[in-house]
């Protein structure tokens, strides 16, 4: 029978196997700084960008390019649930015919039966979730719901509802769907075009109107997609466009789109005349200027939404307020818009304009390609998918067909080691790795523990107060916040267990009887969580601290309590080693 261990001596060891794997920021790859607020609605803002005088480190060797599995489950998904590996080995004989086939299947979510995440969110009894697939009904019942305190279920009106649900159902898709790249897409969709939730009472409660938008338009039309975003009123209000008028333009939304939503920041040419602008081989301005920026603006007066003024109905829903459009000729991007166009159509020219232009294509190219492959992604691979993007600008499935190109390039097969999860990825991948069975509830005290503890990590769900989204590259996470708050996230679904002594993350009851002693333990959930093998130095700190000083090929007794809790230890130690948060 093993020994008990003295509490204080584990905890002495926990720490030196920390020390040991060299859990920095410098070796995992870094985190965001944030202070929790009170409560989860205290939305968790993001990385303080602090910058704080060390010593330089050398930078960390790349780790070994693991089995294709790997890669691809966790850079199209959140990491792989049990059986997802042997899934994906299934779909073919050779590593590129199970990769075409694993990405088919993912490009093509509707034939994807996700009935078993339907049936968990259908039991978490969301008032405000997947009410429709119809985006206007889903957006006039939101308004009606929790703007107008007109016919919300058993009276809950507060915007508070919509916004919390749909944090929770967040979560909930991204550790059940089958769907696992639309739900990656629609997180980098939510980023490209972030709306900070908590900027309004009407933001919080049209909100899951536009995740309903992204999810729908994820792998389609980007032209479409910018044009139900610029519509959206979470959008709308969020950037101030819904009372631009003839008489007190606001140039907010227009200077994101041109800046963020399409040709970034790297297109933009400063104060210069739009008359100097250099012009490509077909006469295109080669980028954009304030000009550009500023004749906008006036293109989109009067893009507004139903909120009860001047008899509109105050339904939520778009609307073009035509007495408040500048109704006079523009100039934008090289092209004259006279006067007294239709409604709307000056400013559907300008989305036309921007979502065709080759700048656009390499903008958003290379922020896909920065999301599915490395923070600094190869320019070959760059080059093809912005190709793709511009060439198919008008095409309905445009956006699966650049997603398509980078999946199934030799760039993203051979790639390892450049990206990091953020929290919710490290978050989500745990729980996924240890087949958690979580459901996220409202008014539920298990749920608002695990919200609470995860609020400190600092990637809160929609919780961005800037319009660019959080980044998603490691320099910009420096802090070790995020990653100490993540370990203690993990540390407490690896122990929390409810009155009934069920665990959030069951490990006893998933380990097998075949596996008792230390060597045999460390392997399983090495194997289980990494896929693949730790490096040696420290899979021994692994079986070290399993072992605890006996005979690592002795099988332990697992009716000893001590025994039970060093090896939920145990998996969590290899939730926060490097190996685990590289993706």
């Amino acid at each position: 029978m093993a020994e008990r261990v003295d509490s204080r001596q584990l905890e002495v060891n926990r720490r030196n196997l920390i020390k040991t794997l060299g859990l920095s920021a410098a070796a995992a790859g870094a985190g965001v700084a944030t202070t929790p607020g009170e409560g989860e609605a205290a939305a968790i803002v993001g990385p303080a960008m602090r910058r704080e005088r060390q010593p330089a480190r050398p930078t960390p060797a790349l780790p070994a390019r693991p089995p294709l599995p790997v890669i691809v489950l966790n850079r199209m998904g959140f990491g792989p649930r049990p059986g997802d590996r042997r899934d994906f080995t299934d779909l073919g004989s050779t590593p590129q015919e199970r990769l075409e086939a694993y990405v088919a299947i993912q490009l093509d979510p509707d034939s994807i039966d996700d009935s078993a995440l339907e049936d968990r969110i259908a039991s978490a009894n969301y008032d405000s979730v997947d009410l429709t697939d119809d985006p206007q009904a889903y957006l006039q019942t939101l308004w009606a719901w929790y703007v107008n305190d007109d016919g919300a279920p058993d009276g809950r009106s507060s915007s508070s509802i919509p916004r919390d649900e749909l944090v929770r159902a967040t979560f909930m898709r991204a550790l059940y769907s089958k769907r696992q790249l639309l739900e990656v897409l629609t997180g980098f969709w939510h980023d490209h075009f972030n709306v900070y939730i908590d900027r309004s009472s009407w933001v919080r409660a049209t909100m899951p109107h536009l995740d309903l938008q992204l999810h729908t338009h994820a792998l389609g039309n980007f032209r479409t997609m910018l044009e139900e975003v610029a519509k959206s009123p979470a959008m709308l209000h969020y950037l101030d466009n819904y009372t631009s008028s003839n008489g007190g333009p606001n140039e907010n939304y227009s200077r994101e789109l041109f800046e963020l939503h399409t040709l970034g920041s790297e297109n933009y040419l400063g104060v210069r005349p739009q008359s100097e602008v250099p012009t490509d081989g077909s006469g295109r301005p080669i980028g954009y200027v304030d000009a550009d920026v500023f004749e906008s603006t006036r293109c989109f007066t009067g893009w507004s939404f139903s909120f009860g003024t001047e008899g509109d109905g105050d339904t939520g829903l778009f609307y073009h307020r035509s007495s408040w459009h500048d109704r006079f000729q523009k100039y934008v991007l090289g092209n004259f818009l006279p006067a007294d166009q239709p409604d709307m159509k000056d400013g559907r020219d300008v989305l036309d304009f921007l979502a065709s232009h080759p700048g656009t294509g390499r903008h958003i190219a290379r922020k896909l390609c920065r999301k599915l492959i490395a923070d600094d992604p190869p320019q070959s691979v760059v080059d093809a998918a912005a190709a793709v993007f511009t060439d198919q600008w008008q095409a309905p499935d445009q956006i699966k067909q650049v997603v398509e190109t980078i999946l199934l390039s030799e760039e993203f097969k051979s790639t390892w080691g450049e990206k990091i999860k953020r929290p919710f990825e490290i978050a989500v991948s745990a729980m996924r790795a240890a087949r958690t069975g979580i459901i996220l509830k409202m008014n539920d005290s298990d749920t608002n523990s695990f919200l609470w503890r995860y609020s400190g990590t600092g990637h809160w769900p929609f919780g961005w107060p800037a319009p660019n989204g959080y980044p998603d590259v490691r320099g910009a996470w420096k802090s070790m916040t995020p990653r100490v708050m993540s370990w203690r996230l993990c540390a407490w679904l690896i122990d929390f267990h409810n009155d009934n002594d069920q665990f959030y993350l069951n490990i006893l009851g998933q380990t097998p009887t075949s596996a008792r002693s230390a060597n045999e333990l460390a392997d399983f959930w090495i194997d289980r969580i990494l896929g693949r093998a730790m490096d040696p130095v420290e899979r021994q700190e692994v079986v070290d601290f399993m072992a605890q000083g006996f005979n690592p090929d002795f099988d332990l007794d697992f009716s000893d309590e001590d025994t039970q809790d060093r090896l939920r230890s145990m998996v969590g130690l290899i939730f926060m080693s490097p190996d685990f948060l590289w993706r």
